[in-house]
Parts: structure tokens; C-alpha cells; sequence
């Protein structure tokens, strides 16, 4: 493993050390913590950067305990939420103003944001080009974005 807590593992595509950092967020604020995110980290995979994924709007349920900012509930409430995932080539302290930026522009006093120590694979660039399943070498599919077409 390098500096850069790259490690090869084969000819076609490399493993990366990082933390898979996931943020659930209520949907109308979901755009503004993703923006916060990227004004400090450029989340790059490879040879792209802006790389996330948001999920469907679900359920987060919690109950206010005295002492914090809400008023205390007898029971738990719910808020329809989507949970942002990104990866970043980064563990520990050096998470600091990534998670220091959800806060700023998250909505909640207590945002619920889960580290995860994890890997990734990143492609080695210019192989397996002709490689008949890659979306380039195939009629272009609707989920392609027009810009690849």
C-alpha cells in the first residue's frame, strides 16, 4: 500500500482505502448538503469527480430527549428523508471539513452521518476498451446522459 492508500490488485483495476460517509438529510435539503460537500471535497473516482448517490425518499424516525434544541417527544416522529453516499480517499481527522461543511448546511442540530471505513475499485484507464458490454460499444441506452451519446 502507497502513501496514498492505493493498492494494485490487478492489471485492470486498483483498490482504494477511504471511508464511505453516508448522510441522511430530508429531501428539500438534500441538493444544499450535497453542494456543501463538494465545496471542500471534489469526490473524484478516477477519472470522474461530483460522484454520489442518492437514494428514494424514505422514513426517519426519532424521539427528542430533553436537552436538546426541539422540545422533548413522548414518542417518535417521522421526517420522509433520502440518504446521500459518497466515498472519499480520506479516514480520521483528515474528514474534518467534510463533516464540518454536512453540519453547516445540514438542517438538523443532530445530523445522522455514518463513517464506514471501506474500499473502491478504480478502473486502470485505457483497458478493456473494446470490451462489448461497455456502453460505448452498444447502441446507446436511455439511461445513458445525452452528453456520452
Amino acid at each position: 500500500m502507497g502513501e496514498d492508500n492505493t493498492v494494485t490488485a490487478a492489471s485492470r483495476f486498483s483498490l482504494q482505502q477511504g471511508t464511505r460517509v453516508l448522510v441522511q438529510v430530508p429531501q428539500q435539503a438534500a441538493g444544499r448538503v450535497l453542494m456543501a460537500m463538494l465545496a471542500v471535497e471534489p469526490l473524484g473516482w478516477g477519472d470522474y469527480d461530483q460522484v454520489a448517490f442518492t437514494t428514494c425518499a424514505g422514513v426517519q424516525q426519532f424521539r427528542s430527549r430533553p436537552g436538546g434544541r426541539n422540545a422533548a417527544t413522548e414518542v417518535a416522529v417521522e421526517v420522509a428523508c433520502v440518504e446521500l453516499q459518497v466515498f472519499v480517499a480520506k479516514s480520521g481527522a483528515a474528514l474534518q471539513s467534510l463533516i464540518t461543511a454536512i453540519y453547516h448546511a445540514h438542517p438538523y442540530e443532530e445530523p445522522v452521518i455514518q463513517l464506514i471505513p471501506a474500499q473502491r475499485s478504480c478502473h486502470v484507464g485505457g483497458m478493456d476498451e473494446d470490451n462489448p458490454n461497455r456502453f460505448w460499444n452498444q447502441k446507446s441506452a436511455d439511461w445513458v446522459p445525452a452528453a456520452h451519446r
